[in-house]
């Protein structure tokens, strides 16, 4: 009979909890521990050994070259590179885009659409944009349409711009002055729509208005598509942006220039109004909220304009498209009688 596994030499038994016999000291040293952990950069694999490595290895070097960086001894160690900022508007349509180059507006790349149909302002466009330099891109027209907003009717051309350095309004006033002028400007008092601002910024150029203020918060800022609704307005009409605007109100008060404020409930009529002749700025509120309370209570004269009852109100941009040209109108009728006399 063979003899069991049991009985055979060097055999051992195996149980649940381990080998019978004894395990020659393993467990204890493994009671014993390992030592203290090493430093990060005693760790070859660790991120902070890897850069001492690099660092070693180039101290080693320079000391080879006396000191200068070699040519072809490793990957050289750079400085990690500011992040630009990438901020840009887009000035689209025929009619803004060569206003914008007219007047100047830093430009860093005109987009041209393949196969443009040329006109006289095309062609403008590319003499003054050649003329100074600006580099041309001609690119489709699905790209010019990812670039330009797909909302947006760029006509074929697109120009790329830094985005725009609003004027203070103090310094804007302070400039009319001493031009001898008659100040005249529109402000916005929770205007959010860019079509709105673009609407005012045209219509303050069409009656003589010398530029259009914006409050810091809560209002829209000259965008693209504010560009674009000026029709390239926004080139000769400055836009001044109100750190706080009733405190600006108050401050134009101060200087002899008085504060219209336009509501549907106002107490006077813009027909005929009396201050036309005077220094005003005209504030336009929202379609929704109107004017807010403290620039309420800052105006010298809460205007109407007066509409059929079938119409509940105007929109932004023609109520203040409306009342300059009611005060450019009367401004004109008064020089006229001045000249009779």
């Amino acid at each position: 009979m063979a003899a069991s596994k049991q009985n055979r030499s060097g055999a051992v038994r195996k149980t649940k909890k381990g080998p019978a016999k004894g395990t020659g000291g393993l467990g204890r040293r493994s009671l014993e521990g390992k030592g203290p952990t090493p430093k990060a950069e005693d760790r070859t694999y660790h991120a902070a050994g890897k850069r001492k490595i690099a660092k070693d290895r180039l101290a080693a070097t320079q000391a080879k070259t006396g000191g200068g960086r070699p040519a072809s001894t490793g990957p050289a160690i750079r400085k990690p590179k500011q992040k630009q900022s990438d901020d840009f508007e887009v000035v689209t349509g025929r009619n803004s885009v060569v206003e914008a180059l007219r007047a100047k507006i830093p430009a860093t790349a005109l987009y041209m659409a393949t196969r443009i149909e040329f006109d006289d302002r095309v062609k403008e466009v590319l003499a003054l944009a050649t003329a100074r330099g600006i580099p041309i891109l001609e690119v489709m027209r699905p790209e010019l349409d990812r670039l330009a907003g797909f909302d947006s009717v760029h006509q074929g051309l697109a120009l790329k711009v830094p985005p725009y350095e609003y004027a203070h309004p103090n310094d804007l006033l302070e400039t009319v002055i001493s031009r001898g002028q008659k100040p005249l400007f529109v402000a916005l008092d929770g205007i959010t729509d860019p079509r709105n601002l673009g609407a005012i910024i045209r219509s303050t150029a069409a009656f003589g208005g010398q530029g259009v203020i914006v409050p810091q918060r809560r209002s829209v800022g000259l965008t693209a598509s504010a560009w674009k609704t000026s029709a390239g307005a926004a080139a000769r009409t400055p836009v001044a942006m109100a750190p706080n605007l009733t405190q600006t109100l108050k401050a134009f008060k101060a200087a002899g220039v008085f504060v219209i404020g336009l509501d549907g409930g106002g107490d006077t009529d813009l027909p005929g109004l009396e201050l036309a002749d005077r220094p005003v700025v005209i504030v336009v509120g929202s379609e929704g909220k109107g004017l807010s309370r403290l620039v309420t209570d800052t105006c010298d004269a809460i205007v109407s304009i007066p509409i059929s009852s079938a119409t509940e109100s105007l929109n932004a941009g023609i109520a203040a498209s409306v009342t300059l040209y009611e005060v450019s109108k009367l401004r004109e009728a008064a020089k006229a009688a001045k000249k009779k006399k």
